[in-house]
C-alpha cells in the first residue's frame, strides 16, 4: 500500500513529539505537515531535540485539507474549535487526543461521529471507523485494570483507585505544580474523587455491565518523576486469584499490548512501551489490581497510532515494537 499522509495539529507538546517519533520510524506513514502558529517556520528539532538528524521538517501554520489521517494534539476543548475553522476531505480519518468527543453526549460533531478509542474494548468498531476519540492517559490505565470484572458482571461493589503520573501528564506549559523546584522530592494529589477521566471510565464500565451502581472512587497523585502511571485498584472479590487470572487472560487473549504478569510490577517495565501491565492479588475479599502505562505512548500517542493501524487495515503492532528504558 502507498505510505499513509499524516498531519499532526498541536505539535509543539509533548504527545505530539511522540507521535512524531513513533510516526518518522513507521513503515507506512509519511508526515505531510506539523501544524504550530507559535512555532511556525522553525525546525521541530529545535523544539522536538531528540528529532535532531532524524527529521529535516519545518512547522508551518497552514493545513494540507487532503491528508490521509489527522491527528489533533491539542488542549482540552480545542480541537472543535480547531474542526470548527478548518475543513478536510471526506476522505481524511481523524485521531483527536483530546477529551472533546469521547463521551457518548459528546461523540457526533459535524456530521462526524467519534468512536471510543479503546481497542481492548472496541476493535471491531476503530477498524470501521473514520473518527477516532483516543482515551485519556489514566482512563487507560483504570480501564485496562477493571474491564475484565466489568465484563464478568463482577463489578458489584465501590472501587478503589489511587494512581500516580509523571509531570508530562500536565503537558508543556508551567504553573505553579510543574516547576522543578516544586516536583522535585515532592508527591501530591489533585482533583480528588472529581478527575476528569471518571466520565469515560463509567461509560467504557456501564457498557460491559449495564447494570453497575457502585462507585468508582479515583484519587490522582502527581509524582516526581517525568513519565508513566502506576494505577492500584481495589473492589471486593469473592472468588480466588486464579479465577481472577482466568477472567483477565480470557479477556485480553486477543489483546496485543495488555499483558497479565505473575509478578509484582514497577513502572520501568512500560515506560517507553505501548504496553499495560496488570497484576492480581487478593487479601481477605478484596482484588488488588495493579496497572502500568506509560502516560505518554499506551495513554496517549502510541495507543493514537494503535488505532491509525487498526483504521487502515495494518497490523496493530506496527511500527510500535518499542523497548522499555529498563535501566
Amino acid at each position: 500500500m502507498k505510505n499513509i499522509k499524516v498531519g499532526i495539529i498541536g505539535g509543539a507538546g509533548y504527545t505530539a513529539g511522540e507521535l512524531i517519533r513513533l510516526l518518522i520510524h513507521h513503515p507506512n506513514t509519511e508526515i505531510d505537515f506539523v501544524f504550530s502558529t507559535s512555532n511556525a517556520g522553525n525546525n521541530i528539532s529545535k523544539v522536538h531535540q531528540d528529532l535532531v538528524g532524524s527529521l529535516d521538517l519545518k512547522f508551518t501554520d497552514t493545513v494540507n485539507p487532503n491528508v490521509d489521517v489527522l491527528f489533533l494534539c491539542l488542549g482540552h476543548g480545542n480541537s472543535v474549535k480547531f474542526l470548527s475553522a478548518n475543513t478536510f476531505s471526506d476522505v481524511t480519518k481523524i485521531i483527536d487526543l483530546g477529551n472533546d468527543f469521547r463521551l457518548e453526549a459528546d461523540k457526533a460533531f459535524n456530521g462526524k461521529t467519534f468512536v471510543y478509542g479503546l481497542p481492548e474494548l472496541n476493535k471491531s468498531n476503530i477498524k470501521n471507523a473514520n473518527y477516532i476519540a483516543n482515551p485519556g492517559c489514566f482512563a487507560t490505565a483504570i480501564q485496562l485494570g477493571v474491564l475484565p470484572l466489568a465484563a464478568a458482571d463482577l463489578l458489584n461493589n465501590d472501587v478503589h483507585i489511587n494512581a500516580v503520573t509523571g509531570a508530562t501528564g500536565a503537558g508543556t506549559s508551567l504553573s505553579a505544580t510543574t516547576h522543578y523546584t516544586w516536583r522535585d522530592n515532592n508527591f501530591s494529589y489533585y482533583k480528588p474523587f472529581t478527575h476528569q477521566h471518571l466520565g469515560e471510565i463509567h461509560q467504557s464500565v456501564k457498557q460491559l455491565q449495564n447494570n453497575f451502581s457502585s462507585e468508582i472512587l479515583f484519587m490522582p497523585n502527581r509524582g516526581n518523576f517525568s513519565r508513566g502511571i502506576f494505577a492500584t485498584i481495589y473492589t471486593d472479590f469473592e472468588g480466588s486469584v486464579d479465577d481472577a487470572k482466568t477472567i483477565y487472560k480470557s479477556f485480553y487473549k486477543d489483546a496485543k499490548f495488555t499483558f497479565i504478569s505473575d509478578d509484582f510490577l514497577h513502572m520501568k517495565q512500560v515506560v517507553n512501551t505501548n504496553k499495560c501491565l496488570v497484576h492480581l492479588h487478593k487479601h481477605n475479599g478484596k482484588l488488588l489490581i495493579t496497572s502500568c502505562i506509560d502516560n505518554l505512548l499506551k495513554g496517549a500517542s502510541g495507543q493514537a497510532v494503535q488505532n491509525m493501524n487498526l483504521m487502515f487495515g495494518l497490523e496493530e503492532t506496527t511500527g510500535l515494537g518499542l523497548k522499555a528504558t529498563y535501566f
